[in-house]
C-alpha cells in the first residue's frame, strides 16, 4: 500500500530529482531551480524554428539550449541530466509530455491517465501502475487541450468530453472537470504499428489453426460477420485479420466512430463520424455514414462498431446484396450479441415488431465470432457461431467452436480446448458455390477427431 501510494502521489520534486537520493541537493541545485531552468529554456526556443525541426533535430537543439542556460544559472548538470531535461522538453513541445515514452513503448497497448499523478498502462493484457506522471494538473490540462485542438476539437468545462485521434492513429478519450473529479482523465488506445494476421493470432494462443482456416473461408466466401466482445477484447484486431482475405478487386467502405481499421486493399473508402460544433450543429453520425455508404456502390461495408440506430441500416446493407460485410458489437457472448442488435434496431425503428426484427437479423447475419480477454491476459476467440435460422420466433444458433477451460498451468496461464460441432452450416450453399465446402468439412472433421 505504501509503495503504491508513493508511486501514485509522486511530487514534482521527485520528478526532477534527476539523480538517486539527495545527490541533486548535494551537487548544488534544487528541483525549483530545475523548474526555473525548464521555463528559461522554453522562453529561448523560437516557435517558428521548433515547428520546422524533426524531433531528432529538435533534441540536439534543445540540449544545446539547456547546456547554455544551465551554465548561466550555475547549475551543474552532467550529460545524462542535460539529455533527460532536453527529452522532457521535446516531449512537452512535440509529444504528450511524460506520456510520450509510453506511447513509444510497443509492449503497451493502453494508457489510462486518472489525473496528473496516476497513470496506468496495459502491458501483455495486464494493467499496472506506471511511475510516469505530470508535474501538476495544469500540465495535464495543456496536453489534453493540445491533443483536442490538433484534431479540431474543443475540450474545456463547457465541453468536458471529447473523442480524438493522435497523429499515429491512436484513439483518445478525454474527460474534463467538473465531470472528472480528480483532474482531467485521458484514455489512449494505442494504434498498432504491426498488422496482426491469423498466423500471429495462432502464435499468441488466441485461436487454433482450424479456427483460423474456418474464419479465412468465411471471409473469402463473403459471409456477413459480426465480431462481438467486451472493451479491449480484440474486436478491431480480429476485424483487421478478417479483412485481409477481402479480394483486392472489391470496393470496401469503412464507417467508424474513430478510425482504427487497417485495411490493405487498394480500393478502400474510409469515413469517420463528426461530433457537433460548439453551437450544437454539424454532427454526422454513424447512421448517416452507413446510409450514405449504400449510395457509393460498395461491394462490402465494414462498420467499426455498431452502437445505436445504425444497426438497422447495417442489416439493410447486409440484406441488399452487400455480402461479406462486417461489424463489431459489445456483448458477453454470441447469444447476447443477437439481443443487442435487436434492441439497437428497435432504437432506430420503434414501430418494427420483434418477429420482423429477428427475421431481418437472421436474413442478414451469417456468423458471429465472440472474443474475450481472459484473466491470464490472453485474448482468445471464445465462440464461432452460425446464425442458423428462426424457430417459433426464436433465433436458432449453432456453436461451431466453443472454448472450454480446464484449469491453469504453473505459470497461471489458462488451459483450454475447443468443443467443435460438425453440423451442416446454414450457409452451406455459399460454401458449395465458392467450392470451399470440401475444405470446410475437412477442417471441422479434423478438429472433431
Amino acid at each position: 500500500g505504501d509503495v503504491y501510494k508513493r508511486q501514485a502521489q509522486g511530487s514534482a520534486e521527485a520528478e526532477y530529482a534527476l539523480s538517486p537520493g539527495n545527490e541533486a541537493a548535494e551537487r548544488g541545485f534544487t528541483s525549483e531551480q530545475i523548474l526555473s531552468l525548464r521555463a528559461l529554456c522554453l522562453g529561448r526556443l523560437d516557435p517558428a524554428v521548433i515547428l520546422a525541426l524533426a524531433p531528432e533535430q529538435l533534441a540536439g537543439a534543445v540540449e544545446r539550449v539547456v547546456d547554455q542556460a544551465a551554465n548561466e544559472q550555475r547549475i551543474r548538470l552532467n550529460l545524462r541530466e542535460q539529455q533527460k531535461i532536453a527529452a522532457e522538453l521535446v516531449n512537452d513541445i512535440k509529444g504528450l509530455g511524460p506520456v510520450q515514452p509510453l506511447l513509444d513503448d510497443d509492449s503497451i497497448s493502453d494508457i489510462l491517465i486518472n489525473g496528473p499523478k496516476r497513470i496506468f498502462v496495459e502491458r501483455h493484457g495486464k494493467t499496472e501502475l506506471s511511475p510516469a506522471h505530470f508535474r501538476d494538473q495544469r500540465h495535464l490540462v495543456s496536453v489534453c487541450q493540445r491533443v483536442a485542438s490538433e484534431m479540431g476539437r474543443r475540450i474545456d468545462e463547457a465541453s468536458p468530453m471529447v473523442d480524438a485521434r493522435l497523429r499515429d492513429g491512436s484513439r483518445v478519450n478525454i474527460v474534463f472537470p467538473p465531470l472528472a473529479l480528480d483532474g482531467p482523465y485521458m484514455s489512449i488506445r494505442k494504434f498498432s504499428k504491426n498488422t496482426i494476421d491469423f498466423q500471429k493470432l495462432v502464435e499468441y494462443g488466441s485461436c487454433t489453426p482450424a479456427i483460423a482456416t474456418i474464419l479465412e473461408i468465411a471471409a473469402r466466401v463473403r459471409l456477413n460477420i459480426i465480431v462481438s466482445g467486451g472493451t479491449g477484447s480484440g474486436k478491431t484486431t480480429l476485424l483487421n485479420a478478417l479483412s485481409q482475405f477481402i479480394d483486392f478487386s472489391e470496393r470496401v467502405i469503412t464507417v467508424e466512430d474513430a478510425a482504427e481499421l487497417q485495411l490493405q486493399q487498394p480500393h478502400v473508402v474510409r469515413m469517420e463520424t463528426r461530433p457537433p460544433s460548439i453551437e450544437g450543429k454539424g454532427e454526422v453520425t454513424q447512421r448517416d455514414l452507413v446510409r450514405n455508404a449504400l449510395r457509393m456502390r460498395p461491394d462490402r461495408i465494414i462498420v467499426g462498431e455498431v452502437r445505436g440506430a445504425e444497426a438497422f441500416d447495417m442489416l439493410q446493407a447486409m440484406n441488399t446484396g452487400h455480402d461479406g460485410s462486417m461489424s463489431s458489437i459489445h456483448s458477453n457472448n454470441t447469444r447476447e450479441a443477437i439481443t443487442r442488435v435487436e434492441s439497437m434496431v428497435q432504437m432506430g425503428s420503434l414501430s418494427m415488431p420483434v418477429p420482423v426484427v429477428r427475421a431481418q437479423i437472421v436474413g442478414a447475419v451469417d456468423m458471429i465470432v465472440h472474443v474475450g480477454r481472459n484473466r491470464d491476459g490472453v485474448r482468445r476467440i471464445m465462440q464461432v457461431t452460425d446464425v442458423a435460422g428462426l424457430e417459433n420466433g426464436t433465433v436458432v444458433m449453432n456453436d461451431l467452436f466453443r472454448l472450454v477451460f480446464d484449469g491453469q498451468d504453473s505459470r497461471g496461464r489458462l488451459l483450454s480446448r475447443y468443443e467443435v460441432s460438425n453440423i451442416r452450416p446454414s450457409f452451406q450453399e455459399k460454401l458449395e458455390y465458392c467450392q470451399m465446402d470440401g475444405l470446410w468439412s475437412a477442417t471441422l472433421a479434423e478438429s472433431c477427431a
